[in-house]
């Protein structure tokens, strides 16, 4: 039994060695301009999804979504999100096709975690991704806020609605699949 207890350790150490020799010597693609392997996206988001599900605390949003709260919402994520994440004119981001990995587009596509997810995304911001940790950046109700508007993105009141239509030339919340294929043909 030492024998077989000793080839384990021994096996381990070598695959070990030999992935840090792999990296350490340059072999590890690490270009943001070429599409990863499947895998290796496979891996890179279920490490990130296990990773909040273990460490962002289960906490509720303290703001409710009023019309000034989503309207705020809507200014801060301008002014801070939609660089990378599309804009709420539904413009695709200028810097989505430079980032490894790509952004997702959160106008167009909203994310459908729940909202202490959101807020642990924005406020910690994701190691690798390019995603920022705001939490210094902005406040805590600011952070909130753009939660709030990512969550209710498709049942905003029509006070926020309004708002959106007024400032950003577009309807409000997702469009839809039939919308986006005939915006695709013009």
């Amino acid at each position: 039994m030492g024998k077989f207890g000793l080839g384990v350790v021994v096996t381990l150490l070598v695959l070990i060695l030999g992935g840090l020799g792999f990296a350490m010597l340059g072999f590890f693609p690490t270009a943001a301009n070429v599409e990863p392997p499947r895998l290796e996206r496979r891996l890179a988001m279920g490490a990130v999804d296990a990773s909040m599900e273990r460490h962002a605390p289960r906490i509720n949003n303290p703001l409710t979504p009023t019309d000034p709260n989503l309207e705020d919402g809507m200014k801060l994520y301008t002014m801070n999100c939609a660089l990378c994440h599309g804009g709420l004119d539904r413009k695709p981001s200028p810097l989505a096709k430079s980032l490894y990995p790509p952004p997702p587009s959160l106008i167009s596509d909203p994310p459908d975690d729940p909202e202490w997810h959101l807020f642990y995304t924005i406020r910690t911001g994701v190691r690798y991704t390019g995603m920022p940790a705001w939490d210094k950046a902005l406040s805590e109700q600011d952070m909130w806020k753009i939660t709030m508007l990512l969550s209710h993105i498709d049942k905003l009141p029509p006070g926020a609605q309004e708002y959106w239509k007024t400032n950003f030339n577009v309807e409000p919340g997702v469009e839809k699949k039939e919308d986006m294929k005939d915006h695709d043909h013009q």
